[in-house]
């Protein structure tokens, strides 16, 4: 299993430096990372490091509480497309879905149409560690007809991270065209692997070197 071809490389540590972000971006590029995934604010960094290599650059919306305005989400996700973002990781409101009204679904939809109006991939992280079983599943429905590309498990701000049996979870619920990215707390090559096993088809990691170098040799 090529587990770098599954790895988002992230830093979104609040007091990360430029220096970190260079580290980052040499890193991907070094170990072959899918992509990396950076805060907003240094999204055009990023880009002008990551160069003509084929390094998915991921940014955050909304992050890590997503109850900011959709308004607010919406003008965040289309600075960092104009900074050069690829993919955009949206926190969804949480606040609004356990309220139960309609909203959600239609910030979900904003989310979907602006970021697919400029041929770039979304992502919303539903933070499991909030829901119970049946709520990732009507999550899941709802972010699948609201047309996202990858529902993600965490934020990596939240009391857990990704779990296997959520990511089973969510696979269930999925169609297939929509893809699932694990985050928050994977620092193993096990807990890497069983993710993959499980339904993931991206990973979001700090650990991503670490969970590399620890991977059995075949």
């Amino acid at each position: 299993m090529n587990l770098a071809a599954y790895i988002e490389h992230t830093n979104l540590n609040p007091t990360l430096t430029i220096g970190d972000i260079d580290r980052l971006v040499k890193e991907a590029k070094l170990f072959q990372f899918l992509g990396v995934c950076v805060p907003p604010f240094w999204v055009k960094r990023a880009k002008r490091e990551i160069g003509t290599e084929k390094i998915s650059l991921v940014t955050v919306a909304g992050f890590p509480l997503g109850y900011s305005m959709t308004e607010t989400k919406l003008d965040e996700m289309k600075r960092a497309i104009d900074n050069g973002a690829d993919e955009l990781d949206v926190v969804w409101n949480i606040s609004s879905f356990k309220t139960g009204i309609p909203w959600t679904k239609i910030e979900l939809a904003k989310c979907s149409k602006l970021t697919h109006d400029y041929q770039k991939l979304v992502k919303v992280i539903i933070e499991t560690a909030y829901l119970s079983n049946e709520e990732i599943g009507i999550a899941c429905k709802m972010c699948a007809d609201a047309g996202i590309d990858f529902v993600k498990t965490s934020t990596g701000f939240a009391p857990e991270g990704a779990k296997t049996e959520h990511v089973r979870l969510m696979k269930l619920n999925l169609p297939s065209s929509v893809g699932i990215k694990a985050s928050g707390g994977i620092k193993t090559y096990q807990q890497a692997k069983d993710l993959i096993e499980a339904g993931a088809s991206r990973l979001g990691t700090s650990s991503g070197i670490k969970i590399l170098e620890t991977q059995p040799q075949t």
